[in-house]
């Protein structure tokens, strides 16, 4: 988990600086966001790996490929 300030809203985008420092920028979708952000907001973000999610992609990804080349063939 890390925080981030809300820079500023920009269009459909806000852009977070990386707390500490504030020297790395993240622009995220504002449909990401709660909808009563606003500048100067502080957020705690977590990022998971969705572990199955990667492997069921991975299994479909490589069934994709075994059509291709079975089709070449």
């Amino acid at each position: 988990m890390f925080t981030a300030t809300v820079d500023r809203i920009e269009e459909q985008n806000a852009v977070l600086l990386v707390r500490k420092e504030e020297s790395q920028k993240l622009i995220v979708p504002l449909y990401l966001l709660p909808s009563d952000i606003k500048e100067g907001d502080i957020l705690e973000i977590d990022i998971q790996q969705d572990i199955l999610g990667t492997e069921q992609a991975r299994k479909r990804v490589a069934s994709l490929l075994d059509r291709l080349q079975n089709k070449k063939q």
